[in-house]
């Protein structure tokens, strides 16, 4: 299959998108030649091209969780030419499975799912227990029905573009004679996978006091948060909302560490080869755990640890509320 082409039906999530890559690489490793095109979210489009391993992006319409059958229809049908020989479809949803049907891939590969018999020909089974991280889930879609996990799965490692890196200092007017921490505060899924705004305050308060200048990172939706973390600290610069998701990772790049929650910032972290320090509430970093050996975690494990919830069911957030700014400034002096 060295010069075959596989269609790959992307997940919906910064992080998710950015631990697929490992599929990429790993494909990519034992078929150099072959082809790999992805389907996915307009807004991953910037962050594929930074993946070498993806011949093309393809845009999919279609609005998050929207059926939009006809739109799948006519994407999968413009897609025959390509004569897919494989499509590997990573969400586990009925809609998901529709553009590689629509397009005729001859082997259309994902887990047991939404009713997708008969949209999938290789349907294979998840075991949790056996494959317990996303991106082993990922990667095992890859292997040949009933294969094992590659000994190393490859971590994700996105292209940085220098010239844009010089283009935001200017523009943004970021200082470059000290060394800088990036800070990630935000979690798009919900307040238990944000560690407090006035914990990242204190670290920031710590780090600056110690020469170093923070950049925060995050959406439009953060920049509130972040103004309250930057308030009254003049080495602290609120980039939310000013920042494309491939500018953040020019910038992160940038800098000495990153500390985030556990998000797809996070992620994106890793992938531009910085030191991270990946903090946990609900979530549970043996399931979704920082793609790097540069990164570290912060980890309360309670005994209500992991929840998965989106709001505290306790009311306290305790898994998040007990670590300390001076223990993650203590592991992040450790890590420089």
């Amino acid at each position: 299959m060295d010069g075959g082409r596989i269609l790959i039906v992307g997940p919906a999530w910064v992080g998710d998108m950015v631990m697929a890559q490992s599929l990429f690489m790993s494909l990519k490793q034992r078929h150099p030649g072959a082809e790999i095109d992805v389907v996915a979210p307009a807004w991953s489009v910037p962050l594929l091209a930074r993946m070498p391993e993806v011949r093309r992006a393809i845009t999919l319409d279609v609005g998050h969780g929207r059926l939009g059958l006809a739109a799948r229809w006519r994407l999968g049908r413009s897609l025959r030419s390509r004569c897919y020989e494989r499509a590997i479809v990573l969400p586990r949803s009925f809609k998901s499975a529709l553009v590689p049907f629509f397009a005729g891939a001859q082997i259309r590969t994902g887990y047991r799912g939404e009713m997708r018999h008969g949209l999938l020909n290789d349907i294979r089974p998840l075991d949790k227990t056996v494959l317990r991280q996303t991106v082993q889930r990922y990667v095992a879609l890859g292997e040949a029905r009933g294969a094992s996990l590659p000994p190393a799965i490859p971590q994700p490692r996105l292209r940085i573009d220098v010239g844009n890196q010089q283009r935001l200092m200017r523009e943004l007017e970021l200082e470059s004679d000290r060394p800088v921490a990036g800070f990630a505060p935000g979690a798009e899924y919900g307040p238990a996978k944000q560690w407090p705004a006035a914990h990242f305050a204190e670290l920031a308060r710590r780090l600056n006091a110690r020469g170093m200048a923070v950049w925060l990172f995050g959406s439009a939706r953060e920049t509130a948060l972040a103004d309250e973390i930057a308030a009254g600290l003049p080495l602290t610069r609120n980039l939310c909302g000013r920042t494309r998701l491939e500018d953040a990772l020019d910038l992160m790049a940038m800098t000495r560490v990153v500390v985030s929650n556990d998000s797809g910032l996070m992620h994106v972290a890793c992938a531009a080869d910085t030191r991270v320090i990946g903090i946990y509430g609900s979530s549970d970093p043996a399931y979704t755990p920082p793609l790097s050996d540069k990164a570290r975690v912060m980890y309360r494990g309670l005994d209500c640890s992991p929840c998965f919830e989106r709001v505290c069911p306790k009311g306290h957030t305790n898994c998040l509320n007990e670590i300390a700014p001076g223990q993650v400034e203590d592991e992040l002096l450790a890590m420089l």
